[in-house]
C-alpha cells in the first residue's frame, strides 16, 4: 500500500504545480507592460487578449482537473490491472491493454479541445476549422499516439528482455535515435493534417535562398502549408538535418508579414544553425533519455510497485506510465529550468545574428506582428518565464536586439 500511496502523492503534486503554473499566467494578466512592447496592441485589442487568456487558462484548469480525476480513479481502483485480466496472459497482450486503457485520459480531453477550437478560439476570431476537420484531425491524433506510445513500451519491453540492467544506456541512445527519428518524420505526419505547395518564384523566395546560401545552407524546398484552415495564427519552421533544409511557411505568415519581416525570422533560424544549436538540444535530449533510462530501469526492479496496483508480475505498459506521468514528470520541473535557460540563452544568440544580417528592425517588426496574430503575453511573470519559458519575452528580446544595435554602430 506504501508504493500506491507514494505514486499517488506524486501525481497529485505533478497536478498542483500545473494548477499553480496556469494561476500564476492567469495573474501575469495584470502586470504592467513594458514600455517597448506598448504599442503591439491598443487598448482594446488588450483587453480582448486578456479576456482570451483567462479563458484558456481557466479551461487549461477545468481540464487538467478533470483529467487528475480520470488518472486518480484508474490508479486507486487498480482499474489497470483487472483491465489487463481480461487480455491473454501474454506480457506483450497484457502491455498493449495497459496502454489502450490509457488512451481513456485522452478521450476525456476531447470535450475541453472541442470546447476550446470551438468556442472560444472560434469567438476571438482565430478558429477556421469545421466539425469536420476536427473530428478527423481527433482521430488521426489518436491513431498516431497510440502508435507511438505503443511502439515506446515495446521499446522498453525489447530492450529490458535483452539487456537487462544495460537498460539505462541502451534506452538512453535508442530513445534519442527515436525522437530524431520523429523529428525527421515531422514533415511526413504533417502532410497527414495539412495540404503543402511550392512558394511561387519571386523576390521572398529569392531572399529565403540567398540567405541560407551564404550561410552555407542548401533548401531543399520552400513549401506553404495551408495553416489557415484550422486558424489564422501565423508561424514558420525548418525541416530536415544538417545543410539541407526545408522551408515551411504558414500562407498565414505571408498575409502578415513583409519579405523583410519573413527574412529577419530565417535569419535568426540561422543563428541557430551557425551555433550549433539543435546539436546542443539533442545532447540535453540524450542526458533527458538517461534519467528515463533510470527511471525505466529502477521501475522494472521493484515488482512490488506492480503488486500495489493490482498485477501479479511487471507489466511494461503500466511501467512506462508511471514513468511519463509520474517519476518523470516530478523531476521534468527542474531539468525544464536548465533546458529552458539554455534555450534562451540561444534566442538571444539567433537574435544578434539577424542584426548582424541587418535585419534588427525587421525582427523587431516581426516579433510584434507574430505577437499581435498570436496573442502573445507581454509581460509574464518573471516566475513563469524561469520556469517555462524556452524564449525571452518579446520585451527582453527588443531590448536584446536594440542593444546589439547600439553596439554594431559604435563598433
Amino acid at each position: 500500500m506504501g508504493w500506491k500511496i507514494g505514486i499517488v502523492v506524486i501525481v497529485t503534486i505533478v497536478y498542483l504545480y500545473e494548477l499553480f503554473l496556469t494561476r500564476l499566467a492567469l495573474r501575469s494578466e495584470h502586470n504592467p507592460i513594458p514600455p517597448c512592447v506598448s504599442d503591439v496592441y491598443d487598448a482594446d485589442t488588450y483587453r480582448t487578449r486578456q479576456r482570451y487568456s483567462a479563458e484558456k487558462n481557466r479551461l487549461k484548469m477545468l481540464r487538467s482537473t478533470v483529467v487528475f480525476a480520470v488518472d486518480l480513479a484508474l490508479l486507486l481502483s487498480n482499474a489497470y490491472a483487472a483491465f489487463a485480466g481480461v487480455f491473454p496472459k501474454d506480457a506483450w497482450m497484457q502491455m498493449f491493454a495497459v496502454l489502450l486503457l490509457n488512451i481513456v485520459s485522452t478521450v476525456v480531453e476531447l470535450p475541453f479541445s472541442y470546447y476550446d477550437t470551438m468556442h472560444i478560439e472560434e469567438k476571438y476570431g482565430f478558429n477556421r476549422t469545421d466539425r469536420k476537420t476536427f473530428v478527423v484531425d481527433s482521430i488521426k491524433e489518436f491513431v498516431l499516439q497510440f502508435l507511438l506510445i505503443v511502439g515506446l513500451g515495446s521499446m522498453v519491453f525489447g530492450m529490458h528482455q535483452s539487456f537487462g540492467d544495460w537498460l539505462i544506456l541502451v534506452f538512453a541512445v535508442f530513445a534519442t535515435l527515436f525522437v530524431l527519428f520523429i523529428s525527421f518524420l515531422y514533415p511526413f505526419f504533417s502532410r497527414i493534417f495539412n495540404k503543402f505547395t511550392p512558394l511561387e518564384d519571386g523576390e521572398l523566395k529569392e531572399k529565403l535562398t540567398a540567405l541560407l546560401e551564404k550561410n552555407g545552407y542548401h533548401v531543399r524546398a520552400i513549401h506553404v502549408m495551408d495553416a489557415s484552415r484550422r486558424s489564422s495564427k501565423a508561424n514558420a519552421y525548418f525541416a530536415g538535418f544538417g545543410k539541407m533544409k526545408t522551408i515551411v511557411l504558414y500562407d498565414t505568415l505571408l498575409e502578415a508579414m513583409t519579405t523583410d519581416e519573413i527574412c529577419a525570422v530565417f535569419a535568426h533560424e540561422m543563428g541557430h544553425g551557425l551555433h550549433k544549436d539543435t546539436l546542443k538540444t539533442h545532447i540535453l535530449s540524450f542526458a533527458q533519455m538517461l534519467i528515463l533510462g533510470t527511471l525505466a530501469w529502477l521501475t522494472l526492479r521493484t515488482p512490488a510497485l506492480f503488486k500495489a496496483f493490482g498485477f501479479s508480475e511487471v507489466n511494461y505498459g503500466f511501467a512506462l506510465i508511471l514513468i511519463m506521468s509520474a517519476e518523470f514528470a516530478l523531476i521534468q520541473p527542474l531539468f525544464g529550468l536548465l533546458s529552458n535557460a539554455f534555450s534562451r540563452r540561444a534566442e538571444y544568440r539567433a537574435d544578434a545574428h539577424a542584426v548582424q544580417e541587418g535585419y534588427g528592425e525587421e525582427l523587431i517588426s516581426g516579433l510584434k506582428k507574430l505577437a499581435r496574430a498570436n496573442y502573445g503575453d507581454l509581460s509574464p511573470s518573471p516566475l513563469l518565464v524561469a520556469l517555462e519559458y524556452s524564449h525571452p519575452t518579446l520585451a527582453q528580446r527588443i531590448e536584446a536586439i536594440r542593444a546589439k544595435e547600439a553596439k554594431d554602430s559604435a563598433a
